[in-house]
């Protein structure tokens, strides 16, 4: 899963509200978050922070009796196990609830054959893997050294962005650069470890150049869409001065049609935006809760989420959405029946405020795929966008993203990822339509999913393969090592393409 930054609604209950205007936590503070009046269980929490430390320290329910029960944790880091951690010892001393990484469960019953393409870093310049592949066939007549597979995979907050491999036959591989050396980042794009966000590369044959489109952060602002070319595969890539679309914007992706026209293909992300808003709706009106969520170990998650919602909004939006991530997990459980319980709310007379609120989360629980005709040579986007694919099917969830379109017998075939990334959940779906902006028509239930050996498949790309048939790309987690920064392998089935599906080889 991934995050866009977003001005959150601030609270309105005035004393819980510690953190000023929600500007960024100072290096030391020690914060008291008490519970608004209503709030099904009244967690108190001091959040003690410093340059070097964050301890929390809760006073709330204890499950099995009527008496409050007190917990101190010392975090270890900021990353999303420190908060796992936290939040597992919440889970086992409050009766909250558990976070998914941390269950144990039934293996996956579901079984594809993955090819294993790379399952180390091949580079300590490489941080975190494959994620999010883009693998490109480029023919000899563009190389000039015979045909070669390129890869281009996401790189986080690495100081490298978006490390280039390339093969000749799928089985070895090695580093041919990065799109974005060390001090040679795009000029508005943020920079830094634990800042930088460089999502969803894209490497692709466009207007007699090879065009780059990727996902990154602007300085101070949300993830946006931005553009780079080169002359040849490997780079030096030169990237656009400003971005090509902003406001929150992830996983670009650029199809050319045997026409050669070209087409730009993005996800609205609200990823990080339902949570916050959810939160902040929560904190204002904490007798929903029980009306929202109707298990207990839920209403405790929720309960403490709004509790600590004044000091949440404040976080930088990565950590804010690992803060988060346990009541996320709540909602998407039982995420057709939440959405629903939020639109039985709305058949009540509601202060107009609420209503506005409870239709700002209902519109962020829907995750768009936008297209729009684009001009490589211009480098800009003609006529209208318009949404060709979005999350309606029980397996997506709160999510849809990781676009990639193919076009085969007049077919246009678009496959795409569902659910939350860093979950057994997550799996890659498939739509076809007969033009390439829709209307597509969805394959029942996701092509692929997680197996025992692999957890999370997703991220699509497509090529043809050394035997003449198509490959599909994708990464995965070994299993129970799945998160945001966890490795992540590339593997690649075979498929085969029908008129109104695909099926695996």
């Amino acid at each position: 899963m991934r995050n866009r930054t977003t001005k959150c609604a601030s609270s309105a209950s005035g004393e819980e509200d510690v953190m000023g205007d929600g500007g960024p936590e100072s290096p030391e503070q020690d914060i008291m978050l008490k519970a608004p009046a209503a709030t099904p269980f009244p967690f108190e929490v001091r959040i003690r922070t410093s340059n070097a430390s964050r301890v929390f320290e809760l006073n709330g329910p204890d499950p099995a009796a009527r008496a409050m029960v007190f917990l101190r944790h010392e975090l270890a880091g900021r990353e999303q196990d420190d908060y796992l951690d936290l939040f597992e010892r919440i889970s086992h001393t409050f009766g909250s609830r558990l976070p998914g990484n941390r269950k144990g469960g039934e293996l996956p019953s579901f079984s594809a054959p993955y090819r294993v393409l790379l399952d180390s870093n091949v580079t300590p310049e490489i941080w975190y893997g494959y994620g999010d592949p883009a693998v490109t066939k480029v023919p000899d007549e563009r190389t000039g050294t015979g045909d070669w597979y390129y890869l281009f995979v996401t790189s986080n907050d690495a100081p490298n962005s978006f490390p280039i491999l390339r093969s000749r036959t799928l089985d070895h591989w090695e580093l041919s650069g990065f799109a974005f050396p060390e001090g040679q980042k795009p000029s508005w794009a943020e920079d830094g470890l634990n800042v930088s966000d460089y999502w969803a590369p894209e490497m692709h044959m466009a207007g007699g150049q090879f065009l780059l489109c990727f996902a990154a952060r602007e300085k101070g602002r949300s993830l946006a869409i931005g553009l780079a070319r080169s002359s040849r595969p490997e780079g030096p890539f030169e990237s656009d001065d400003a971005p090509l679309i902003t406001g929150g914007v992830i996983d670009p992706h650029l199809f050319v049609d045997s026409t050669g026209r070209t087409f730009l293909f993005w996800k609205e992300d609200t990823n990080d935006l339902w949570p916050s808003l959810l939160s902040a709706f929560l904190h204002d009106h904490a007798g929903m809760v029980e009306i929202l969520f109707p298990l207990a170990d839920d209403q405790r998650t929720a309960s403490l989420a709004l509790v600590i919602w004044p000091w949440v909004r404040t976080l930088e939006p990565m950590e804010r959405f690992l803060v988060q991530q346990v009541l996320i997990e709540a909602v998407v459980s039982d995420f057709s029946r939440f959405r629903q319980r939020l639109r039985s709310l709305l058949e009540h007379e509601l202060p107009e405020d609420t209503r506005q609120a409870l239709e700002g989360i209902l519109a962020a629980l829907r995750t768009p795929v936008y297209a729009q005709e684009f001009d490589p040579q211009a480098h800009g986007l003609i006529g209208n966008k318009v949404v060709v694919l979005e999350n309606d099917q029980d397996w997506e969830a709160h999510l849809i993203e990781g676009i990639w379109i193919v076009e085969h017998s007049g077919r246009f075939y678009m496959f795409y990822s569902g659910n939350d990334f860093s979950t057994p959940e997550y799996g890659t779906g498939v739509a076809v339509a007969s033009s390439p902006l829709g209307p597509y028509r969805k394959m029942q239930g996701p092509l692929l999913r997680s197996t025992e050996e692999w957890m999370g498949p997703g991220h699509p790309s497509v090529a043809q393969g050394p035997d003449g048939n198509p490959w599909l790309f994708l990464h995965a987690f070994f299993p129970g090592q799945a998160g945001y920064k966890k490795f992540r392998a590339l593997l690649a089935v075979t498929i085969s393409f029908d008129q109104e599906s695909v099926t695996l080889r």
